[in-house]
């Protein structure tokens, strides 16, 4: 148990990854809100319907969460999309909503968790990248620079709030088993399998243990940290 409940902030914590996230969270006593486009995160969370691409609407869900538990403590930017395709068939479109909601996204969360941050001298970024922004795949230009991208920010605000005792850091899963992950065929799963050193998708409860103790006591002196819970599969990235 945490020594005192913190405010914790999960996007996308209604599904796969971010629900695991959360509930690991309020397994630790926490105070967790989760955002996500249509509800249903876990019991004893404060569950809010938001878009993070829209600033009023992540505005009016940090009012929310402070209202009823505090500023915010740990924020975990989760949510993201994929619009997979070849680069010669990538709309403008593809492209702009992916890097929309992964990453201008995760600055706009960021932004205004900080704010609180600053002011109570303490605080705990985490952005959920992936291993595509570290190692490249075809046909996923858009989402791999936007999780690329989140290496970028956290590094440069680790930098930026250090001094006022804020880490920001960033998980890269790999094939994680996920709705995302259950749709792909036999063949598809087995071929993947063949390239991850573990010979195994991960769990959404490996990644949330890497979040909560990079935002545990233990995590402290740990920042501008790419943490990569992938089976092996993009090492030495």
């Amino acid at each position: 148990m945490s020594p005192e409940p913190r405010s914790v902030l999960v996007t996308g914590g209604n599904r796969g990854i971010g629900r695991a996230i959360a509930e690991a969270f309020l397994a630790q006593g926490d105070k967790v809100a989760v955002t996500s486009r249509s509800g249903g995160g876990p019991d004893g969370a404060l569950d809010l319907t938001c878009d993070i691409t829209d600033p009023d609407a992540v505005e009016a869900a940090f009012t929310q969460v402070e209202e009823a538990h505090g500023p915010v403590e740990v924020l975990v930017a989760n949510a993201g999309v994929t619009a997979d395709t070849l680069l010669l068939r990538m709309s403008e479109d593809d492209w702009s909503r992916v890097i929309d909601t992964n990453l201008t996204a995760s600055f706009r969360l960021a932004k205004r968790a900080a704010k609180g941050m600053l002011r109570l001298r303490r605080g705990r970024i985490v952005f959920i990248s992936s291993v595509v922004g570290l190692l490249g795949s075809a046909g996923q230009v858009n989402y791999a620079a936007s999780k690329a991208g989140l290496v970028g920010m956290a590094r440069s605000l680790s930098r930026e709030l250090g001094s006022r005792s804020i880490t920001a850091n960033v998980v890269a899963p790999g094939f994680v088993d996920t709705d995302m992950t259950a749709v792909l065929s036999d063949d598809q799963k087995n071929a993947i399998k063949q390239q991850v050193p573990l010979q195994r998708y991960g769990t959404p409860e490996e990644i949330a243990a890497a979040v909560t103790w990079l935002t545990g006591e233990h995590g402290g002196y740990v920042t501008g940290a790419v943490i990569p819970v992938d089976g092996g599969l993009g090492m030495g990235h």
